[in-house]
Formats: structure tokens, C-alpha cells, sequence
């Protein structure tokens, strides 16, 4: 059970943290299609810091924080690269979601272009330090009793980061003058206008948030479930969080629920077979025959299955996706 908490995990820090990212964006008016791109763009960035460092032999004695700089170069990178969003929307006023949709084309060819260029090959793969150390991964302590072992004795840097990013987000949206702000200018922002709020300002921040938070959940991405590889591609887990935003209603809590279930589901899919639910020995969803195909579906099934009952019921900001025209009331 220790392991399955520990693995499920795994699957869903990188999708709560991209969920939260389409979260600000759309809480501020706007559709952030573009959030598969920016992980690509943010998971090619860290993993090239981490080549970088690790080449020149740069702090490699000090691996825990080669990782948490590049979290903060992957988080500016999605940033910078969610700019050409924002100005599109806000600037331009173009459909949102046709300059999303370009942005996703745009970030495999940008990455896989420059590891072409400047590495001769078809992916980057983060070198790995002597001695077999870990980036992400920490020990705190073995002897720890009962559950306490899948939270604090073998767990990952990211997964404590993220949680406390997102502990701070819900309170910074919910919370706070600026969250409030935020919020009018997705569900009215002529009524903010009128009171002296710049929609402009916060839509521009609501993106650049988002894209920093994306960027920095496709580097997590790729540390913790593709081997430390920037291949132009994060297995569409910008679209399934982009699902799970709708589960969970534009909400943190809804978020939260969504992706621990979409992860958990997905670890009993990738490990069924060495799952022994009861610790009596017996794995009974590998002695049930299914085929492996039918537990990796699962979580995606469950999903849609779950967006047809639940989207009816979602209620989405209001003016997301509408360009605000400052001469309209």
C-alpha cells in the first residue's frame, strides 16, 4: 500500500500543478489550450540546465539544488513562452484557442530543432552524476512507521514543492485583493474596469503564471516519468490536465480530488501486476488475466467518463476566451 501511495504520487504532482496553471489563466479570461506546449518547452529547459550544470561540474555535489534551479529555469522559460499567448489575446485579441493550438506545434519543433542543432541527436537526456546520485530523489528517513514511510522516507523534492505551491496558489486566488481581481476579470471584466482594475495587467499576469507553473510541470514531468528525457513531447499530460481543471470545476479542491484519482488509477494501470493490495502475497489484479492494455486504459476512460457526467455541471468563468474591448460596456 506504501508503494502505491508513493507511486500514485508520482503521476499526479506533475498533473496538479498544470491543472493550477489552466486554472490562473482561465480565472483571469484566458484559455490556455497552449499548456502541452509549455511543458514541453519548460521540461526541455530544466533538462538542459541539468546538462549544463552537470557537464561543466557545476554544484554536482550539491544534486538537490542543480534540480531546484532548474525548476526555476523551466518555470521562467514557460513563463516567457506563455507571453506569446497573452499578447495574442490581450494585445491582438485573436482566438485563444487557434494561438494555443499554434503554441503546441511550435514547442516540439523549438526543442527538437535546438537539440538537433546543438546535439546532434533526437532527444536530450539529462546526465546522470557519480555515483548514481539522484537529482529529485531524497532518503529523509527510513525508520519512519506505517504510512508515515510514503510521505517523508522515500519521496522527491518536487512532490514537497509542488504541494506547498499549491497551499500558496488557492490562498493567493481565494484569498487575497489580488486573487479577487484576478477572478473579476474572468467573469466580468467590465465591471472590474469600471472600478479602476487594469484587465489588461491581470490577464497578462493570470498567463504568465500559468506558464510558469506548466513549464515547471513538464520538467517534474520528465524527472519523475520519462527518465530525465526532453524528447518534444510529455505524453498529453497538458490535456489531461486541462480535463482534470474541467473536473475539477476551476477549483483547487476539485483540482486536487481529480488528480489523485487520475493518478491513482494510472498506477494501478502501469504496476497491477506487483500490486499486492492486502500484503497477504496474493496480487489479485494480475491473477484476474485481464490483459495489460485494459489497466493502462483505465484512467483515461475514467476521465471521460467522468467529464460526460460532470460537464454539464462545470461552471467556467464567463468571460474566458472573449477579448475585452475597453470601449465596450
Amino acid at each position: 500500500m506504501i508503494f502505491l501511495i508513493q507511486q500514485t504520487f508520482i503521476c499526479t504532482i506533475p498533473l496538479l500543478i498544470v491543472a493550477m496553471a489552466g486554472m490562473f489563466a482561465e480565472r483571469s479570461g484566458i484559455i490556455n489550450i497552449a499548456l502541452d506546449g509549455i511543458m514541453i518547452v519548460g521540461a526541455f529547459g530544466g533538462a538542459l540546465t541539468v546538462y549544463l550544470f552537470i557537464d561543466k561540474g557545476i554544484l554536482t555535489e550539491k544534486a538537490q539544488l542543480i534540480y531546484v534551479i532548474a525548476m526555476l529555469i523551466s518555470a521562467v522559460i514557460g513563463a516567457l513562452f506563455s507571453l506569446l499567448l497573452s499578447f495574442s489575446a490581450v494585445k491582438l485579441k485573436s482566438d485563444q484557442t487557434i494561438s494555443g493550438t499554434a503554441l503546441n506545434l511550435l514547442a516540439p519543433a523549438l526543442a527538437l530543432f535546438i537539440i538537433k542543432i546543438f546535439f546532434m541527436q533526437d532527444k536530450l537526456v539529462m546526465p546522470t552524476l557519480p555515483g548514481g546520485v539522484s537529482l529529485n530523489f531524497v532518503l529523509l528517513n527510513p525508520d519512519l512507521p506505517g504510512f508515515l514511510q510514503a510521505f517523508f522516507s522515500r519521496a522527491y523534492i518536487s512532490t514537497y514543492i509542488v504541494l506547498g505551491l499549491y497551499i500558496v496558489l488557492s490562498v493567493l486566488l481565494y484569498k487575497t485583493r489580488f486573487g479577487l481581481r484576478m477572478r473579476s476579470c474572468g467573469e466580468h471584466p467590465q465591471a472590474a474596469d469600471s472600478v479602476g482594475i487594469n484587465v489588461a495587467k491581470m490577464r497578462y499576469l493570470g498567463t504568465t503564471i500559468s506558464g510558469a507553473l506548466g513549464g515547471l510541470g513538464g520538467f517534474i514531468y520528465i524527472t519523475t516519468s520519462a527518465g530525465g528525457t526532453a524528447s518534444g513531447t510529455v505524453a498529453g499530460m497538458g490535456f489531461l490536465a486541462i480535463a482534470i481543471m474541467i473536473f475539477g470545476n476551476w477549483k483547487p479542491v476539485g483540482i486536487a480530488l481529480g488528480s489523485f484519482l487520475f493518478g491513482l488509477l494510472r498506477c494501478v494501470g502501469s504496476s497491477y501486476a506487483s500490486l499486492d493490495l492486502n500484503g497477504d502475497g496474493v496480487f489479485l489484479l494480475k491473477d484476474l488475466g485481464l490483459p495489460m492494455y485494459f489497466y493502462n486504459i483505465i484512467p483515461y476512460a475514467a476521465v471521460l467518463i467522468v467529464l460526460m457526467f460532470t460537464a454539464g455541471k462545470s461552471r467556467a468563468p464567463k468571460a474566458e476566451g472573449i477579448p475585452y474591448d475597453k470601449g465596450q460596456r
